[in-house]
């Protein structure tokens, strides 16, 4: 389970949230939203374990992450709203790089598999830059086909894509959800999850 206490967020000379509270369950999507600069990205970014916050303490099966750190680690699966793709790499290397950098065995029919799932199938091997916007943030989504973390953490994953990846995008949460596991993510549009329980949080006025 996820714990959020008292969580605050300080952005230069701006307290963008304060008092931050919430748990997370599994089979539970947490769908956080917000004007632009509403701290979304920041309050993502604390519950990785990548920022600290100015205030409060985020828990992992009732032990802080800052403890935790490793452990915590290799339960969660972070995508941020860029992707993290290398435009001089194919889809393939992309995808097998950031598999083997979070410990994931990823052999390359397992990896054309989970492309050819995310609609890029005959794509594999073509350089990251020919791609389009919607296209490269298919191969960055692809990682969840091929990651066992419980903690799902999307920043704006359904940025740039058409109506039918979002389809396999949100099944692919489905079932993460039926399995037990846990999802947060940012999105300004609605959340269309048929499996597991959706919570909301409004961040900003």
């Amino acid at each position: 389970m996820l714990e959020v206490s008292n969580l605050e967020c300080v952005r230069g000379d701006r307290r963008l949230f304060a008092g931050m509270n919430f748990s997370l369950q599994p089979g539970e999507l947490l769908h956080v939203h917000g004007a632009n600069g509403s701290g979304k990205t920041s309050l993502l970014r604390m519950v990785c374990g990548l920022t600290a916050p100015a205030e409060g303490e985020i828990r992992w099966n009732g032990e802080s992450i800052r403890s935790l750190r490793e452990d915590y680690f290799k339960d969660v699966t972070y995508l941020g709203h860029l992707g993290g793709i290398k435009e001089e790499l194919t889809a393939l290397e992309n995808l097998r790089i950031s598999s083997e950098l979070a410990g994931v065995d990823a052999p390359e029919d397992k990896v054309v598999a989970a492309l050819g799932k995310l609609g890029l199938g005959g794509r594999e091997d073509l350089p990251a830059k020919v791609l389009s916007q919607g296209q490269k943030r298919r191969v960055a989504l692809a990682r969840l086909l091929l990651c066992n973390t419980r903690l799902w953490i999307l920043d704006e994953p359904f940025t740039a894509l058409d109506v039918a990846a979002v389809g396999v995008v949100q099944d692919l949460l489905s079932q993460h959800l039926h399995n037990g596991g846990m999802v947060i993510l940012t999105t300004h549009q609605e959340v269309d999850i048929p499996a597991g329980t959706v919570r909301r949080i409004h961040l900003g006025l």
